[in-house]
């Protein structure tokens, strides 16, 4: 019999629901949770019911469905959730749709069985075993929680560290089936446009690093509070810790709230909360009637945040209140400074390396055996074949090859482990942006090369998709500028040279200027800006310019400024 046809008390080992539960899934202990409303006793809420908040999202009116979202205080055990956060996640789904019965297809290919086991489930490594909070859930509850990390592993084996993870799909089985929530977990760990969980090391510290930049903006005089609390050491430690204070320290019914955010909106939600967390706590411990003593803070600085969330004094309308209102935190600030702390660390990453690998300074980022057969896919194109000739050197072939492999040691490391492919030139593809678009913009990264008239060869490593020009703010407006510091500039001929973005040194001095990596519309391509334009190419593919520019700091990439164009070449990367 296939997977799909079992009844569904026999798939799950645990005592299956209806479409739409009346409260909690049957795998929850609701004995402890308590009901808070922020309704005055006596008189009913007027909230939004689901077809209400389903209808703004099949318009796409992701704004006002952001705002009912964060308006409507749904009392903690509202059936609406049940069909609310499968319908939230549902709309951050990559890829084709999940047929029915693929869950548990999975089920059976991993465990060999759709029974639930009786012995504990060996957890995936990225799983953090001192947060796998199960929250309400009851042994078998656990039981199903862990099953779904266990597939959610086997299906995503490039999640490497991920501690949120396991508690998000605890509280998703609060609401719904184990195979809804594998579904909605699907869709979390897999867009691009928006973060909800983190599955690297390297992402995770780029969270917490990224919540103190903002807090000592939006949150200053909270920061500067817990700074002299801590005697005189850095409060980087608290910060390590911030997501724990939602995830670890609220109660449930805050929590809930605060979820019924973040599927909709990303971990943007998370921040904004840990930034009314810290000036609520501030406003409390520093009131006259405060019961909070500041020896007891500073003698156990660590968990003063953890504690004070546990039994936060607000409702949980009150703590949305305060996320929401704090201004000037745009969605694009926030990715701004999560970008540039990921570029740094990144940077760092590459200088210092990991301790127990000693590398030789000659021999860093030189192609391995894998890059070098990489590097053989490129040599048959037109314009790495005429810088060999521009170069008059006899041999051709060797020139080439130390064409590409200069190129190559340029690019980050992991990506010259990938297998480059030409996406598209003007010689096969016609000079149109239009085309360029079609067969470009889906790919991350891309690699432009262009070669003028005059013969000189330059061009661009860009990090991002094409695509993310048609991308829009919470306002509905498109983003003129998007990319990563990643973006770089290069010189083949006649001089080889590369140019990476400014803020690759760690400056914090920098303005905005510096951060113009890449735009595009139907009319243009301009990589760089900030007092000029490094590339600037027109809708024809036909004639471009080049400046000196204020994100890359380059000089113009050939000698008149402007130039004429022969051949523009893209390539992507299998793969990557």
């Amino acid at each position: 019999m296939p997977v799909n046809a079992i009844g569904a008390e026999q798939l799950s080992g645990i005592e299956e629901e209806s479409d739409i539960y009346e409260a909690f899934a049957p795998h929850v202990d609701t004995s402890n949770i308590s009901v808070l409303t922020d309704t005055p006793p006596g008189k009913k809420p007027n909230l939004k019911s689901f077809q209400d908040v389903q209808s703004l999202i099949q318009q796409g009116k992701k704004r006002e469905a952001k705002i009912v979202l964060r308006e409507n205080s749904w009392p903690t055990n509202s059936p609406i959730r049940s069909q609310l956060w499968p319908a939230l996640c549902a709309q951050h789904h990559v890829g084709k749709t999940m047929l029915d019965g693929f869950y548990w297809d999975m089920v059976n290919q991993v465990f060999g069985t759709t029974e639930l086991p009786e012995k504990p489930i060996m957890l995936p490594p990225f799983v953090d075993s001192t947060h796998c909070l199960p929250y309400h859930l009851t042994r078998k509850g656990r039981a199903v929680a862990d099953r779904v990390v266990s597939v959610l592993g086997y299906a995503c084996p490039d999640i490497t560290y991920s501690p949120t993870l396991y508690p998000i799909t605890s509280i998703l089985l609060h609401f719904m089936s184990e195979e809804e929530c594998y579904h909605c977990m699907a869709s979390l760990v897999a867009p691009k446009e928006k973060v909800f969980i983190t599955q690297t090391k390297l992402l995770y510290e780029v969270t917490w690093k990224t919540v103190m930049q903002i807090a000592k903006k939006h949150a200053k005089s909270a920061v500067n509070y817990l700074s002299t609390m801590c005697n005189g050491q850095k409060p980087e430690s608290i910060f390590m810790d911030w997501c724990w204070w939602i995830l670890g320290g609220l109660p449930f019914p805050h929590l809930v709230r605060v979820m019924d955010c973040f599927f909709h909106e990303g971990i943007k939600v998370f921040y904004r909360v840990s930034l009314a967390i810290l000036i609520l706590f501030h406003k409390h411990v520093t009131s006259s009637n405060s019961e909070w003593d500041t020896d007891a803070i500073k003698n156990d600085i660590d968990n003063a945040l953890p504690k004070f969330c546990k039994n936060i004094p607000v409702s949980p309308a009150k703590l949305l209140r305060t996320a929401f209102s704090i201004r000037a935190l745009s969605s694009t600030y926030i990715s701004r400074v999560f970008l540039k702390t990921e570029m740094l660390l990144k940077s760092k990453s590459v200088l210092s390396g990991p301790k127990q690998m000693v590398r030789s300074r000659s021999s860093d980022n030189l192609p391995t055996s894998q890059s070098q057969i990489n590097v053989q896919m490129m040599s048959h194109t037109l314009t790495i074949r005429e810088v060999s000739v521009m170069c008059c050197i006899k041999r051709r072939s060797t020139v080439i090859k130390k064409c590409l492999f200069t190129l190559w040691s340029w690019l980050p490391v992991r990506i010259t482990m990938y297998q480059p492919i030409l996406l598209y030139t003007t010689e096969e593809h016609g000079c149109s942006l239009t085309t360029f678009y079609v067969r470009v913009e889906q790919h991350e990264p891309t690699l432009l090369m262009i070669k003028t008239c005059n013969n000189e060869v330059f061009g661009a490593y860009c990090s991002s998709r094409w695509f993310e020009r048609n991308l829009k703010d919470d306002r509905g407006q498109r983003q003129a500028y998007f990319g990563t510091g990643e973006t770089f500039l290069f010189s083949l001929y006649p001089e080889r040279a590369k140019y990476p973005w400014v803020g690759i040194e760690g400056d914090t001095g920098l303005g905005h200027a510096s951060e113009l990596f890449m735009a595009a519309d139907s009319k243009m391509i301009t990589i760089g800006g900030g007092e000029g334009q490094a590339i600037w190419m027109d809708e024809n593919i036909r004639f471009g310019k080049t400046d000196r520019c204020q994100t890359f700091n380059n000089p113009p990439l050939c000698a008149s400024g402007d130039f004429e164009i022969r051949v523009l070449e893209v390539y992507g990367f299998v793969g990557a």
